[in-house]
């Protein structure tokens, strides 16, 4: 026989967990009302490849969710100090970050103790695109190709700098890569940021470097870098004259970098699909399609599931690189 107490209390459990559900949708309901801003926070500096995909996403989902979207560059630390910013804003659908391969896959796998769980203290909406990185030249850089590159540095190991967009990012991490296959010893710059680095490789003050092809695409078009190579497996197809590294001297070497929207832990799933339903909606437009593959993205769209999975695969991944390689991050 059931103690009349205890279902009483019991309903009045229920009654008030409801009863606070109701509450706070209804705040977060007035929220919306009052406040049209939606802010995607970008890890890096202006003029990099996530800053540019955001931007592109912008003017759509603007005009989608007929709120005021704000782009905000909070560089430092690899895209820790903006994501971690990001972690810690109130759940309400309205703080998005564009994390990547670098802030939400490499660091957190690699960084002793990790700056924040990429699915725990996030949750994943969906992965915006997927990019080769390039290893670029500088103008005055002799070598012509990738072949002269490794002779001359195994002719002097140590004499040849490569800068890239961070430390741990990864732009970082295929520098890392062709060190290893190609058993050669070139030193590691890192900058805060592509645009910077982009500078001082055109200046010639590094040797070589390596980006994500977008943000450097104009600069190769306009022969103000060389690119040697990109990082996948296969030629991109908007830039089928560069050879990928395995064609060009570096059996074995394959790595693309991704990009994703995250919103902080906690965010209710409604506004989470909601979000990951206009977004999708936009990557998948001809326009987009055709605007990303030109700067040299590939965009892809899945669902929050699928990204998360994603992003804990490749977590794991660089878990296992770094274990195998003893490389660990400060």
């Amino acid at each position: 026989m059931t103690h009349p107490t205890r279902t009483h209390t019991r309903r009045t459990t229920l009654k008030g967990l409801a009863l606070t559900t109701i509450i706070a949708w209804s705040a977060l309901a007035s929220a919306q009302t009052t406040d049209k801003t939606l802010r995607i926070v970008v890890p890096y500096p202006p003029g990099g490849t996530t800053d540019l995909l955001a931007r592109n996403l912008a003017p759509g989902l603007q005009q989608r969710t007929g709120m005021t979207v704000v782009i905000e560059n909070k560089a430092g630390a690899g895209g820790v100090i903006g994501s971690q910013q990001v972690s810690k804003a109130a759940p309400d659908g309205k703080t998005l970050v564009m994390g990547t391969i670098a802030s939400h896959g490499i660091i957190p796998a690699l960084q002793s103790p990790p700056p924040y769980d990429p699915t725990k203290d996030f949750v994943p909406v969906t992965l915006v695109a997927s990019t080769p990185n390039v290893l670029l030249a500088s103008p005055a850089f002799p070598a012509k190709d990738v072949k002269e590159l490794i002779a001359m540095a195994k002719a002097k190991p140590g004499s040849i700098n490569f800068g890239s967009t961070s430390h741990g990012g990864s732009p970082h991490m295929s520098g890392e890569l062709l060190k290893t296959l190609a058993q050669i010893d070139i030193a590691h710059i890192p900058y805060k940021g592509g645009s910077p680095m982009l500078t001082d490789l055109m200046g010639g003050q590094v040797q070589i470097g390596f980006d994500n092809l977008p943000s450097s695409m104009s600069l190769i078009k306009a022969g103000k870098v060389r690119a040697l190579a990109v990082t996948t497996n296969t030629r991109w197809p908007a830039a089928p004259e560069i050879p990928t590294l395995a064609e060009a001297g570096v059996p074995g070497y394959e790595m693309s970098a991704w990009f994703g929207l995250f919103a902080p832990a906690g965010t209710p799933k409604p506004l989470v699909d909601d979000l990951n339903k206009h977004i999708v909606a936009i990557l998948n437009t001809p326009e987009m399609q055709k605007k990303l593959l030109e700067l040299g993205a590939q965009p892809v769209g899945d669902t929050p599931e699928q990204f998360a999975a994603y992003v804990r695969a490749d977590n794991k991944k660089w878990q296992d690189v770094g274990k195998a390689n003893n490389i660990k991050l400060n």
